[in-house]
């Protein structure tokens, strides 16, 4: 197990959120499914779960999604399991579920490894327990293999070497604003190299904080942490609905990326948090993505990713142009 739900433990007065989610795109690109199980619970209030599905397909017109919520009796940490939701449940190395309504009947039966380390997005162990960031996150499976079958309004995939990764992340509020961005599978390099960032904006005393990055770039089995607290001024990011330019460094690294896809690709959900308003969140797994990755001062050198990376935006606003699945949230 390389993580542990945080739900259970959580006092009945406080309020939380909670998401495990998995995102696996075909080789090659073109097709990637992305599925989440999140616990939100208010102050002093039972909590609520929710199972989320989408397929994004680059020639289809749009993306496939769903949601469905559920009652606290539909919500446990069995043992030997990350989580169950419904009819899902996530263990180390299988993932199986089934979510069903009007909008679109989906279900997975998918097992994965992965060689890589969990990368932990805090540089500190001892942020994991502090008040601050309110907005815990790491990558218990960073680059896995994905096995097994989706079916999908009738449709069966077959899944045979999909690469993607699962997420976890908790807390009592979501950043004000935030980019993740997750790439494996560069054209033409080791399917073993992944790129995984998680960039935000929080709100501290009233006043929002420049961003605030912490990425990891694994190239030619080299791991190459990227940003943090301590380089904050180095740290750009200039995101848009459906793309993201952004820069972060490290020690012996320099990596400036864009990443993009059609609007069409796009699907935005409401995320709400424990206490207090609403974020629209834009998410799509099938985006371009380039890196030029600078190391040890050698020129640049270029990693790309065709329509498999993932590109989540999250934001108050609410003019972003991508039509809002039609379900509540919490």
């Amino acid at each position: 197990m390389r993580t542990e739900p945080r739900f259970p433990a959580v006092p009945e007065k406080a309020g939380h959120y909670e998401s495990f989610y998995l995102k696996l795109s075909r080789p090659g690109g073109g097709m990637s499914a992305w599925i989440r199980h999140t616990v939100h619970k208010r102050p002093g209030e039972p909590a609520t779960c929710a199972l989320w599905f989408t397929l994004f397909d680059a020639e289809a017109a749009a993306a496939r999604a769903t949601k469905r919520q559920f009652g606290a009796d539909q919500l446990e940490a069995p043992s030997h399991s990350y989580i169950r939701v419904g009819e899902a449940t996530l263990a180390d190395g299988r993932a199986t579920g089934a979510v069903s309504t009007d909008a679109l009947t989906a279900s997975w039966d998918l097992s994965f490894a992965d060689a890589h380390e969990p990368f932990r997005h805090l540089p500190r162990d001892f942020l994991y327990d502090a008040k601050l960031p309110k907005t815990k996150l790491l990558s218990p499976y960073p680059n896995a293999v994905w096995n097994g079958h989706l079916e999908v309004g009738g449709d069966r995939i077959e899944v045979d070497g999909w690469r993607g990764m699962i997420g976890h992340n908790w807390g009592a509020e979501h950043a004000e604003r935030w980019v993740w961005i997750d790439g494996s599978g560069f054209d033409g390099r080791s399917a073993e190299d992944y790129f995984d960032m998680a960039v935000g904006r929080i709100k501290i005393a009233g006043m929002t904080t420049p961003w605030v990055g912490n990425g990891m770039l694994v190239m030619d089995g080299a791991e190459h942490r990227l940003g943090g607290f301590e380089r904050i001024p180095s740290t750009e990011v200039e995101a848009s609905p459906t793309s993201c330019r952004f820069q972060l460094k490290g020690k012996r690294v320099k990596v400036s990326g864009r990443v993009r896809a059609e609007p069409k690709d796009f699907v935005a959900w409401i995320y709400a948090d424990p206490v207090g308003p609403e974020h629209n969140t834009l998410n799509c797994s099938v985006s371009d993505l380039e890196l030029d990755v600078e190391l040890d001062g050698k020129p640049a050198e270029r990693l790309t990713v065709s329509a498999a990376a993932a590109y989540e935006f999250g934001t108050r606003d609410t003019d972003h142009g991508i039509p809002l699945q039609p379900y509540p949230d919490g």
